[in-house]
């Protein structure tokens, strides 16, 4: 190549390494002062310390060992070699290597050891958890050794070992090619075709891998507790496994052991040729399939087939026991309820438990109305799908649907979208929304909080349907943080001026508009030129520096989504699919469930969240999840975000898991903030999160089931039924949050609920209900007995909208070329000792901007459809009393649970 080549590649080069290092340095750098900002500098330092280390470490060390082979191979090369037309061949490459065999090794390791480490440093989290795990208290049920080390422990020892093992076979290829180029091994010509020292380096190095698998036979002992049976439908060691397999795989340690030795005494001390090690290793192999594979193969085909229930009974109740104890189901409390009144009772008309508290209104349909009410200018937005929390309010607590005003970006017109005006103008949204769940006004939600001063109130003559006060009062409505931003929405606030006030804040009673300007601790600072330089490199902006908005006060808010800040702090975390705002001490704060998972937990069921999590409201207003494969889950911390500031908390919710103490010991042991100091009036708005419940929910299907053999015929599955209202979608029901009282409960508890169906049938096979009890999680299952046939969610609502013709007739009228119905959650609610359905439904006009109207409610008990009502939907009390006059007329003997509909229907 000439030298005007070599200048061009070198000039292009080191280009592409200033802009890839420039990359790097810029993203570290504002990554440290965010970091500083929130004040989680340990978890940046942490990681990139780990990630630097196990680079270094792994990087040099797999470079030292290739090229120590490499350079050994070159100087084992024999001095004289015999002629042949292969060395003749060969001597090119020679001359070419050996001027600078330091050189070109050098680079060779170079680059292996580049590979190596980066590699490793993406293995951060196993070596944190492998330095600070502790352990379970738990003892697997084969091995007697504690759960600690399968999950803490065995993901990075089975790293290094592949580590190991590719370090050999490179050391063996490259050091062959060495000897081949330089005469230690030859193909053509007289003597030996391959010098001892040549023989002596390559056995050797064979004997190493030999030794690494008699290594990987030990671990993979411990590793068949964690893989799939196909046998029994579990996960863990089976019968076969534990009989067969593990004593195989023994045996084959100490063969591996006893071949490697043979390797290096028989090709270097007694016979000093390759037949006997290369037999050695062909009996190994032969072992391997007649020990390893076909002696299993015969036990389970033979043996454990003809008689699978009983031989792996043993095995399937170690699976259920380590998935209860794994996914927390093992203080689920189950409790029979017969479902067997099928009339309405008198004391529907007076409970003060349950049908006061009854939810009308559906957080994913009315986010619509709640937008087209409160929204009062066209780049406001409440999302897809509100949340559900409850407040004390006059000293009654009950359920509010309630959603924050945020700015929703793309709703800006073409003028509003300037750069000046979308990052340093519109810069918040302003208030949190609630109403009452259990309460209408005149077909739509009755407000009581978040208003806009008199400008929320009075706007399409509804007036009434406003509380006269802010009942729900937050001292610092602003909404700087939201779920409606994303990483291009960030926002530059601060002023210079005294009193100029440049931020879009609200309309003003007048019919002007209120602006502000930011003086929350969150942000970073980017007055000085060398900040505004740095974030003009990292958002590829000129405006940083050009722009006159920027100034000696300004600070820069970016990653501004709640999960987003709480995953960049806790990166070992997995989040909940909803985080919810609440108004906790007068400010608006984001809560966000954490995660700590495993998928090393031996013997319990795998499963994968983001399947497990997907429902009708997956990626509308919930955020689906990554694809993660677990076999552990614990809610072990609370996060919350400041909706001003941006302040990020993490409150240690599960005082007694150990990963979480893992992680808190990896990052200096005040990363979390303990149970006792959570905030008393935060730790009441804490909910049982939504994606845990899904995954528990869905395992309790089957894991109800704690007889090993009940648990094989599998006769006593459950499922989770479809959408009542389009159950062909092939979407799962979500499950709903309540303020009620189940059976067997105190008072009325705020709560998760999901009801589920016999595996395969659609009648309803129990009710499943997670909350939380003096700060501690607890599931409850009110399980109907197996003879009954009570109609689940699908037969219900067919039943309720086709039994009855005046009611079919209704809704029908509902419907029109004009207009269309939609029907809210579907709630079976236990009550005296029979069920109670519920049903909103809700009217959407066909004209642009119309927003659902809670038009007519579908009350029935019973069977769904033995006793039906439609009642408006502010006169829910009128249906109670129409359910129980339906069952006191004479005659009125509801037919048998689980009788179908009539075809055409008829009164009831």
């Amino acid at each position: 190549m000439s030298r005007r080549g070599r200048v061009t590649i070198g000039v292009l080069i080191g280009v592409f390494l200033l802009f890839t290092l420039l990359g790097w340095g810029v993203q570290a750098w504002t990554d440290w002062l965010w970091f500083s900002e929130v004040d989680y500098r340990e978890v940046f330092t942490g990681v990139l310390g780990t990630r630097l280390l196990l680079f270094l470490a792994f990087g040099l060390g797999m470079a030292a060992l290739i090229g120590g082979n490499l350079w050994l191979a070159y100087r084992m090369r024999p001095t004289l070699r015999p002629h042949s037309p292969e060395q003749a061949t060969l001597e090119r490459y020679r001359m070419l290597l050996g001027p600078r065999i330091g050189t070109w090794i050098a680079v060779v390791a170079t680059v292996v050891g580049l590979f190596a480490g980066l590699s490793a440093q993406s293995r951060w989290s196993q070596w944190l958890l492998f330095r600070n795990g502790g352990n379970f208290g738990t003892k697997d049920p084969e091995f007697g050794v504690d759960v600690g080390f399968y999950v803490f422990q065995l993901p990075f020892w089975r790293y290094l070992l592949g580590v190991g093992f590719t370090v050999v076979v490179l050391s063996v290829l490259g050091a062959l090619a060495v000897h081949y180029i330089f005469g230690g091994v030859r193909l053509q010509g007289v003597g030996d075709r391959m010098t001892n020292a040549a023989r002596a380096h390559l056995t050797t190095l064979v004997a190493v891998f030999v030794l690494l698998k008699a290594v990987a036979y030990v671990l993979d002992r411990r590793v068949m507790l964690l893989e799939y049976n196909a046998g029994a439908g579990i996960y863990g060691a089976g019968y076969a496994d534990v009989n067969a397999l593990l004593p195989a795989k023994e045996i084959l340690a100490y063969i591996s052991i006893v071949v490697a030795l043979a390797i290096i005494v028989f090709s270097n001390a007694v016979m000093r040729n390759l037949v006997w090690p290369g037999i050695s290793l062909a009996l190994l192999g032969i072992s391997a399939v007649a020990i390893g594979g076909i002696y299993p193969w015969a036990v389970q085909t033979f043996e454990v087939k003809p008689s699978a229930r009983d031989k792996e009974a043993p095995y399937i109740e170690r699976s259920i026991n380590a998935t209860r104890a794994a996914f927390g189901l093992e203080s689920t409390k189950m409790t029979p309820y017969a479902a067997s009144n099928l009339t309405p009772p008198a004391t529907l008309a007076t409970d003060t438990s349950v049908v006061p508290n009854i939810r009308l209104l559906d957080p994913q349909l009315v986010s619509e109305t709640y937008t087209q009410l409160q929204q009062v200018r066209g780049f406001y937005d409440f999302g897809s799908k509100l949340d559900i929390d409850r407040y004390t309010v006059n000293g009654k607590t009950q359920d509010y649907v309630v959603g924050v005003r945020e700015i929703n970006y793309g709703e800006l017109t073409d003028q509003q979208r300037t750069w000046i005006n979308r990052h340093t103008i519109y810069t918040h949204g302003y208030g949190l929304v609630a109403a009452p769940a259990n309460r209408v006004c005149s077909a739509q939600p009755y407000f009581v909080s978040g208003f806009l001063g008199e400008a929320g109130k009075g706007q399409n003559g509804q007036e009434q349907c406003y509380s006269p006060t802010d009942q729900i009062p937050a001292q610092q409505p602003r909404i700087y943080y939201g779920e409606q931003m994303d990483a291009a929405d960030y926002a530059i606030v601060g002023q210079t001026d005294p009193g100029r006030n440049v931020e879009f804040d609200r309309p003003t009673s007048t019919g002007g508009e209120q602006y502000y300007t930011y003086t929350g601790s969150g942000g970073v600072e980017i007055g000085s030129f060398g900040r505004r330089l740095l974030y003009s490199i990292k958002e590829q902006e000129t405006n940083f520096l050009l722009s006159e908005a920027i100034n000696d006060n300004s600070k820069l808010l970016y990653v501004r989504n709640p999960r987003d800040r709480v995953e960049k702090v806790a990166p070992f975390l997995t989040l909940d699919g909803d985080p919810y705002p609440a108004v906790v001490g007068g400010r608006i704060q984001w809560i966000i469930d954490g995660y700590t998972t495993s998928a090393t937990y031996p013997y319990a069921e795998r499963v994968n969240i983001q399947e497990e999590t997907a429902d009708e409201l997956t990626g509308r207003g919930t955020f689906r999840l990554a694809r993660e494969d677990v076999n552990y889950i614990r809610n072990s911390v609370k996060a919350t975000v400041d909706a001003y500031d941006g302040t990020v908390k993490l409150y240690e919710f599960d005082t007694e898991d150990p990963v979480l103490k893992a992680w808190n010991k990896a990052f200096g042991g005040d990363l979390v903030v303990p149970k006792d100091k959570t905030p008393a009036e935060l730790a009441e708005h804490f909910r049982y999160p939504a994606d845990l419940f899904k995954v528990q929910r869905n395992l309790l299907t089957r894991f109800h089931v704690t007889n090993p053999g009940d648990f094989y015929s599998a006769q006593d599955f459950w499922e989770v039924p479809n959408v009542p209202d389009a159950p062909d979608t092939g979407q799962k029901q979500p499950p709903y949050y309540l303020y009620t009282e189940f059976p067997g409960q105190e008072s009325p508890r705020f709560q998760l609920t999901s009801t589920v169906t016999p595996k395969g049938r659609q009648n309803l096979a129990a009710l499943i209900s997670g909350s939380y009890v003096n700060g501690r999680p607890s599931l409850e299952v009110l399980e109907l007995p197996d003879q009954t046939a009570i109609s689940g969610p699908v037969q219900v609502h067919q039943r309720m909208v086709n039994t009855n013709a005046q009611i079919r007739q209704d809704l029908n009228l509902l419907a029109s070329n004009q207009s269309q119905v939609q029907y809210g959650n579907l709630l079976s609610l236990p009550f005296g000792d029979g069920m109670l359905y519920v049903e909103p439904v809700y009217v959407k006009s066909n004209q642009q901007n119309a927003y659902p109207n809670l038009q007519k409610v579908l009350l029935s008990y019973g069977d769904g459809g033995s006793y039906v009502a439609l009642v408006d939907g502010d006169k829910l009390n009128d249906g109670i009393r129409q359910l129980i006059e339906l069952g006191k007329r004479p005659g009125a003997t509801p037919p048998p649970a689980g009788t179908p509909p009539p075809p055409s229907g008829g009164p009831t």
